[in-house]
């Protein structure tokens, strides 16, 4: 790349487009651009995103490239272009992993967000439903059928520029509803466009969001960020203090030889919260360790894994602008209302009025969802202990049937810990030493010689325990849904808390705004509440 491109990226798409003038002023601006190559035009539309003042509060960028450069490629990319260094040193941390599918990479404090479809260009435009305010279109041959399916991502008035805007490419573009300039234009059919309605009208107001663990906790720090007043509500006395207290968890991806629906989803997740831990944890909270999967007779590094205390990370959501936390208020009741939701308590007294509410009360929401959703409770002990300097133990956690975590700095010294159980309709939180020895027995499955090494602290009462009551379904999948016009669930994480929470808060916070998902349209599907009420969805890998 060098300063010339720059230019051209500047003026010939960006300014094909209008940009940045269009943009002034808009909560959102969607672009999409039908192949990336070493980021240019991105890391230009970034660049002039940070450089006015006018700019909206978020910038989405979709991106479609069926085989992305390496993050190699990218850092040789700059060199003669000193402004867009360290924009690109900051897109090469996160360009790992882009296995085909959708990844949602995230700059500029959830400010800046490109989604990258590694997959074929045509189905991508065909399969996958968001709304353009900006086309960026490759110089390569496209055929009429493709074109109007790019169209369909377009609203009136969606701007358009290329290289090569002429001959049959013209014609094709112009059938399809584009007014033309030189080298740019805007999408202006004759006719009313039967554009996949993507769009919402819901602007940002009050919400109230009931629950301030993990999944609460994400969901009110993406409405933040859209600008959203969020009050988070808690019938505990501090943030996170039921499941999502454990003392650590361990963040890793689900593998499965056939690349199952869990798989895919858990890679999206894991990349969301290893983007939100970087930028909001400190040394101590976690710890990108990797984590070696061990599973029917075979070892499989994750270098995508980490260990997070999640407390640090929910109060780190929760100290966001825009967010007030009241805890000791348990909610009784949601009433419906014209315009919005009340919100009662148990002694009938109003709590307060919301535009919008988000239930996220893990198996308590139950009791406020009046709409059939079965959800369990899940028991769940860990065992943890001092690391003592003279066990020889590995310097990664290990995860298969259950996890190890060889250290972690607990009130000041390291402990290790391991489980867990996973007992339905449970609600127990006294530690039983029997929880204890199902621990030991999973640990010595997974790793024989530190399960030996530990065996004497079991043994001798010197092991501890940590009980919290989870949230699953039957399939252990997270719910997310729009249960009534402004009442939304996102619960049943179950023990993937870590991987699933930010991203149901970011599909929401999509669904809710009109923007691009930060995931496949399928995936997205499977987390719906309303098609999993009677009967288990139907596989879709």
């Amino acid at each position: 790349m060098n300063a010339r491109g720059l230019e051209q990226a500047r003026h010939l798409f960006l300014g094909g487009c209008g940009l940045p003038g269009a943009w002034a002023g808009q909560p959102q601006w969607r672009i999409l651009e039908t192949g990336f190559g070493a980021g240019l035009n991105f890391l230009a539309a970034w660049l002039a995103w940070k450089q006015d003042s006018q700019r909206p509060r978020l910038l989405h960028y979709v991106a479609i490239d069926a085989a992305p450069v390496t993050a190699e490629d990218l850092l040789r990319s700059t060199p003669a272009c000193p402004e867009l260094v360290s924009l690109t040193r900051e897109l090469a941390t996160q360009w790992s992993a882009l296995l085909p599918g959708v990844h949602r990479l995230v700059f500029e404090e959830g400010h800046v967000l490109l989604t990258l479809h590694v997959r074929d260009v045509r189905h991508a435009l065909r399969k996958e439903p968001f709304t353009a305010d900006s086309v960026f279109l490759a110089a390569q041959a496209w055929d009429l059928h493709t074109l109007k399916a790019l169209a369909r991502h377009c609203r009136r008035g969606t701007g358009i520029a290329g290289e090569s805007l002429a001959g049959d490419m013209r014609g094709h573009l112009v059938q399809c509803g584009f007014s033309l300039r030189r080298a740019g234009g805007f999408f202006s059919p004759a006719w009313e466009p039967k554009a996949r309605r993507t769009e919402s009208a819901v602007t940002p107001g009050h919400c109230a969001v009931i629950g301030s663990g993990l999944a609460g906790a994400s969901v009110a720090a993406s409405l933040a960020r859209r600008g959203w007043r969020v009050t988070v509500l808690d019938a505990a006395d501090t943030p996170a203090a039921a499941a999502s207290g454990l003392p650590a968890g361990l963040l890793a991806p689900n593998h499965s030889p056939d690349d199952n629906l869990l798989s895919r989803l858990s890679r999206c997740g894991v990349r969301l919260t290893l983007q939100q831990a970087k930028a909001l944890l400190h040394e101590g909270d976690w710890q990108l360790s990797g984590a070696m999967e061990k599973r029917d007779g075979f070892d499989l590094w994750h270098e995508q894994a980490a260990w997070i205390k999640p407390a640090t990370l929910v109060r780190a959501w929760l100290a966001r602008p825009g967010i007030e936390w009241r805890g000791s208020t348990r909610v009784g009741r949601l009433e419906r209302l014209e315009e919005g939701w009340q919100l009662w308590d148990a002694q009938g007294q109003r709590i307060t009025s919301a535009r919008l509410v988000v239930v996220a009360a893990a198996h308590a929401s139950s009791a406020l969802l009046d709409d059939g959703i079965a959800l369990s409770p899940v028991r769940g002990q860990v065992s943890w202990a001092l690391h003592d300097a003279a066990l020889e133990l590995p310097a990664f956690p290990l995860k298969g049937n259950g996890h190890f975590i060889p250290a972690v700095p607990l009130q000041g010294r390291p402990v290790w810990l391991t489980g867990s159980t996973y007992d339905r309709d449970d609600t127990g939180l006294e530690s039983r030493a029997a929880d204890h020895s199902a621990n030991l027995a999973r640990l010595a499955a997974l790793a024989p010689e530190i399960a030996r090494q530990l065996a004497p602290q079991f043994a001798a009462g010197a092991v501890h325990a940590w009980t919290g009551v989870r949230c699953a379904t039957t399939d252990r999948r997270p719910l997310l849904a729009e249960l009534a016009r402004g009442l939304w669930v996102s619960t049943a994480m179950g023990s993937r808390g870590l991987t699933f929470a930010p991203l149901c808060a970011e599909l929401l916070a999509a669904r809710l705004h009109g923007e691009p998902l930060p995931l496949e349209h399928k995936l997205a599907q499977a987390l719906d509440a309303r098609k999993r009420r009677s009967a288990e969805l139907v596989s879709i890998g």
